[in-house]
């Protein structure tokens, strides 16, 4: 069966049909094309299941990769071609055999084609059953890899290869038939971009047996691969050399677009830097530089101050001229402060409407101040708008001891709020006792969010005398807390109870028992009322009308015996539709008094727009009243103008009769004080009305109800 016989005359085929080896014909694409008696006693299979298979069929799964490596020693010629290899078979029943196999090239159907003789190899005694199994091992190794493999002996044979060899070059079988290793290496160089390193590398290695190399090539179709090549040795001997190629494409295009993100931040460096120091919207250094400039400042001995500014009633800026607008203040704001400052000094932006100056080794921290409240608040044009800008100013300065940025700047806040309470447009200096202060309206805030949670608000009432009954027509309800045995009375925790949001509730409180207690009192007569307070964080609530009617109807009590007591600022703040809800209260009934009248920016030339019925001459006025015969031509004016805008008037704060008789005379409708009675609980109300009528008898010159 040598190379360029023909297969399938007569007397050939009836010589293998006789013969006692197996005996396959095999087409260049490993189809099983002939067999004989042999073969088919030997695996099993009739003859018309193997025809037009695969001849992997026939061959263990640790074998089957290795049908090209078969192929490929075909072609080699001398003595290593008639040689027999061991092979392990596998039959139609599943056991699996030994074989010997020879191979040979043949000609069919006019092309290449390859004979396989095989033998039942069990007979043989295998002595080494561990060098089979490390064959067969290295086989399997070899074909799953995902490298490409081909191993060349020293005389230029090729020993081994794999498939993914193959697949990686897209090369064909028959060039490995040709057991010429410069064939492949003229095949691959055909592929690179840069051939002449790759055959000048490959001629280098040759001269030299002992030499390794790792090379990166470059493939003209784009694609990128790692070739590995080392000595072949055993034991000490070099027997041939081994290529290895990898296909890296995927982890190169990885890496590079790593490296042009990495050179584009690199480029950004700067400005990813300015981003995260700088506020986008002035140009100043933002809260993170600060912190970080302050930081370092304190680890000097040279003097830090801090100045924290936030801009008064900046909101209305937004709300009336458009967010534009503000900022636009908000840039002017920030050259003013550079202005002030100068290079040595750092102006940030917090956020919002509020800056911080970072001063470092300033003497006179107070002369920097100064000029920063005298620069922002020079008026500003803004769209045709000449607006003066307000603010509040806190200052606070490292002491001996050491402290953090974040400190100072708390102190600095704290100042801030001093100076918003000292009226604003000024500078105040941190001082221990602020400290202090904050942890008062801290535990006060604490104390009475328990109290509101348990139930511990209390009403007292304090009654007011009609003029004209000279009797008690009118109780107003006041909220009283106790507070670890002490009662305070609204002035000391209301505020409190603004700013953390519990004055909804309490009023809500007040309102429902004062309800309840004076229901039986009110139905009596409806001459009567109830006066309570109401806090303009209330009326901002969108539903506090429609609550103040669903208690009423709760405790039965007639919507026109109601008073709600208001005082001027409630109508400042244009969002809290105040005067929506009022009207909507009184068209259901319930009257509203201007508490502290005469104490407002505009009491008396806005009186007559405001949705009132009742004004409470301040006690501040009236405790001008000493004899009763002095001249006071301020408080008769406000009495005399109230009644004649159709209002009544009711003055608070009487504590002597003389008072009283001189309110009586110029035109109060109502009176309330302390000559009366103090407030006092509910169940003391009977004793207060008593009193009341005591006062009242006592007076002289008052002529009693007949």
């Amino acid at each position: 069966m040598g190379a360029g016989i023909a297969v399938g005359t007569g007397f050939e085929e009836t010589l293998l049909e006789q013969g006692p080896d197996a005996f396959l014909l095999l087409t260049a694409d490993g189809t099983i094309a002939y067999v004989n008696a042999a073969a088919e006693a030997l695996f099993g299979y009739p003859r018309e299941q193997l025809l037009g298979v695969q001849h992997t069929i026939l061959l263990s799964e640790d074998e089957r990769g290795g049908f090209l490596r078969i192929f490929g020693r075909l072609g080699r010629g001398g003595q290593a071609a008639k040689r027999p290899f061991r092979a392990a078979g596998r039959r139609r029943d599943g056991i699996e055999i030994a074989l010997e196999i020879t191979c040979s090239l043949v000609t069919f159907n006019a092309g290449a084609a390859m004979a396989v003789a095989v033998r039942d190899a069990d007979h043989r005694n295998d002595a080494d059953s561990g060098r089979r199994l490390a064959v067969s091992l290295l086989d399997a190794t070899l074909e799953t890899t995902a490298d490409g493999i081909v191993v060349v002996s020293c005389e230029g044979q090729i020993t081994g290869i794999n498939d993914q060899y193959l697949k990686m070059w897209g090369m064909p079988a028959e060039l490995v038939a040709a057991e010429d290793p410069m064939v492949l290496i003229r095949f691959i160089a055909g592929q690179l971009a840069h051939p002449e390193y790759f055959l000048d590398k490959v001629s280098t290695l040759y001269a030299d047996r002992s030499l390794q190399s790792h090379d990166v090539l470059e493939f003209k179709d784009g694609r990128t691969v790692e070739l590995y090549s080392r000595p072949q040795k055993v034991a000490d001997t070099i027997i041939g050399r081994i290529w290895n190629f990898r296909d890296i494409t995927s982890r190169q295009r990885a890496q590079d677009q790593a490296r042009h993100a990495m050179e584009e931040l690199a480029e950004q460096a700067d400005k990813l830097k300015e981003l995260a120091f700088q506020d986008p919207l002035t140009g100043l250094a933002n809260r993170m530089l600060f912190n970080e400039r302050a930081a370092a400042a304190l680890l000097t001995p040279e003097p830090v101050h801090v100045l924290l500014l936030d801009l008064d009633d900046f909101k209305e800026i937004n709300d009336v001229l458009g967010h534009h607008a503000g900022d636009e203040m908000l840039v002017e704001i920030a050259r003013r402060l550079q202005s002030c400052v100068g290079p040595h000094g750092t102006v940030a932006r917090l956020g919002g409407d509020e800056f911080v100056v970072l001063l470092v080794g300033c003497r006179d921290s107070d002369a920097v101040a100064q000029r920063v409240v005298s620069a922002l608040n020079a008026p500003v044009s803004i769209e045709g708008t000449l607006i003066r800008p307000g603010l509040s100013l806190g200052v606070a300065s490292r002491n001996d001891g050491s402290m953090s940025s974040s400190e100072l700047l708390r102190q600095a806040d704290l100042a801030m709020y001093a100076a918003k309470e000292a009226g604003k447009n000024c500078y105040v200096h941190f001082q221990p006792a602020m400290l202090a202060a904050l942890l008062e309206r801290t535990q006060l805030t604490a104390g009475l969010r328990r109290a509101v949670e348990l139930g511990q608000i209390t009403v007292h009432y304090q009654p007011v005398i009609s003029a004209e009954r000279l009797d008690v027509v009118q109780f107003e309800a006041l909220a009283r807390w106790d507070w670890g045995g002490q009662l305070m009375s609204p002035d000391d925790f209301i505020q409190t109870a603004e700013r953390s949001g519990l004055i909804r509730d309490i009023g809500a409180e007040v309102l429902r028992r004062a309800c309840s207690e004076l229901q039986p009192w009110l139905a009596a007569d409806s001459f009567r009322s109830l006066a309570v307070n109401v806090s303009g964080v209330q009326l901002q609530h969108r539903d506090f009308a429609e609550r103040v009617l669903d208690i009423a109807a709760w405790s039965r009590v007639d919507p026109h015996q109601l008073v709600l007591e208001v005082t001027e600022s409630v109508f400042f703040d244009a969002d809290t539709h105040v005067i929506s809800q009022l009207s909507s209260l009184r068209a259901a009934g319930v009257r509203v008094a201007l508490d502290d009248f005469g104490t407002g920016y505009s009491s008396l030339g806005r009186l007559q727009d405001l949705p009132v019925d009742v004004v409470k001459i301040d006690k501040s006025f009236v405790s001008m009243l000493r004899t009763g015969v002095e001249k006071l031509p301020i408080l008769t004016s406000m009495i005399h103008m109230a009644r004649s805008l159709g209002l009544k008037v009711t003055a608070e704060g009487i504590e002597t009769p003389a008072q009283a008789r001189y309110l009586m005379e110029h035109g109060c409708d109502a009176l309330q004080g302390y000559l009366f009675s103090r407030p006092v609980p509910a169940s003391e109300r009977q004793n207060a009305v008593r009193k009341s009528a005591a006062a009242i008898a006592a007076m002289d010159g008052i002529p009693l109800p007949g």
